[in-house]
């Protein structure tokens, strides 16, 4: 079987490389089968823990990093008061070089504040964290991914031409890719921000990877590391590209990108890739068992119908997706009882729908380009 849990690129993608290529055989099936045997240790730290308690530290992960400890509840006061991060504030940012080893967390390589090294991907995946913070305080008052200003952890050049980036419950882990298909996953801003995402959720809704909540988790992030690109770059909802991991992809693939927010199922028709399988409608929803073999449900499949909902609700209103576009998304996850762990999509998009009329109740247009979106993806919410 091949483990997903928490990963940029999806086990079925990879599969499908290294039984069509021969030249990336060993390194595709190297990831693979790291993937496979940490699922379980990134299945158990990603998920939150009743009462707020993980397992205790000799069960999961030798690791100099502490395990998190996880609110009971999720950071949001439930009548949606913004909190308010000092302007002043900062994140706490730790960069470590696995070396081409995969025992985590690696070599220490740069603490916050510390200057550059020269290295691109210590560089990038110290960016990358400080401008998933920003977004996050800075537009929804959340100090790093608990609210409460957690250290954000991530290590670089792990494995050897590593095929994928993924959350594993406490910190950021990237590879250098294999150069034929993809490029360091360090490259592209969205993925970190949509790795980190996996975190955000844990922190907040607890999203079950599998199904449509697995979906759901998947496209938040999608969502998150969209934000994140379009605020760094200071681009509107109708001038953004909307694609996922696009400076991950090299020359050699026929395609834009890994996934599209405003196109799924058009990202990508290579040879050794396939076809990009996103549906964009309820109509196409694809239906898989669930289990690894099967992306856990179609976790990485059918996250284009809510991604596709976003990206109508974003260029309907217009403006700044990550302002009240994503602060609805932003509410609808964190707001305390607002989405269960195994919310389906009809469900989260009813909860949408709430979080807009609590939030934008002098602004009807809001809630408006909101139904008018989830129509349009085939999931009306009266």
């Amino acid at each position: 079987m091949t483990g997903t849990r928490c990963t940029i690129i999806p086990g079925y993608l990879l599969a499908r490389i290294a039984q069509a290529d021969p030249e990336v055989a060993p390194v595709v099936q190297a990831t693979l089968q790291d993937s496979e045997r940490t699922r379980g240790r990134r299945e158990l730290m990603a998920t939150r823990w009743p009462g707020g308690e993980p397992p205790s530290q000799g069960t999961i992960l030798p690791t100099t990093l502490p395990l998190p400890r996880l609110p009971a509840e999720p950071v949001v006061a439930p009548d949606l008061a913004r909190t308010v991060v000092p302007d002043d504030a900062a994140p706490r940012r730790s960069i470590y070089d696995a070396g081409g080893a995969t025992t985590l967390p690696g070599r220490l390589v740069r603490g916050e504040g510390d200057p550059a090294t020269g290295d691109v991907a210590a560089t990038e995946a110290y960016d990358g964290l400080g401008a998933t913070w920003e977004l996050l305080a800075r537009s929804y008052g959340r100090d790093s991914l608990d609210g409460q200003g957690m250290l954000l952890a991530a290590t670089v050049h792990y494995g050897r031409d590593y095929d994928n980036a993924f959350w594993d419950g406490r910190q950021m882990v990237f590879g250098d890719g294999d150069g034929v298909y993809f490029r360091r996953f360090t490259a592209s801003l969205d993925v970190i921000a949509h790795e980190l995402g996996h975190g955000l959720v844990q922190y907040t809704s607890g999203l079950t990877y599998v199904g449509q909540p697995g979906a759901l988790n998947e496209s938040v992030c999608d969502v998150l590391g969209a934000l994140v690109r379009q605020r760094l770059l200071g681009q509107d909802a109708g001038s953004a590209d909307w694609l996922i991991g696009a400076d991950l992809l090299t020359d050699r693939v026929q395609g834009v990108a890994l996934r599209s927010m405003a196109a799924p199922g058009t990202a990508y028709d290579d040879p050794a890739l396939g076809q990009d399988p996103q549906p964009a409608h309820m109509d196409d929803y694809v239906d898989l068992p669930h289990d690894a073999d099967n992306d856990n449900g179609g976790v990485h499949i059918n996250s284009g119908i809510p991604n596709r909902a976003f990206h109508l609700f974003a260029t309907g209103l217009g403006g700044r997706a990550w302002e009240r576009a994503g602060q609805v998304w932003y509410d609808t996850l964190a707001t305390r009882g607002r989405i269960a762990r195994d919310v389906d999509f009809a469900t989260f998009a009813a909860a949408t729908a709430e979080s807009a009329r609590e939030r934008y109740a002098d602004a009807p247009e809001v809630l408006d380009a909101l139904l008018s979106a989830w129509d349009g993806v085939g999931l009306p919410v009266s």
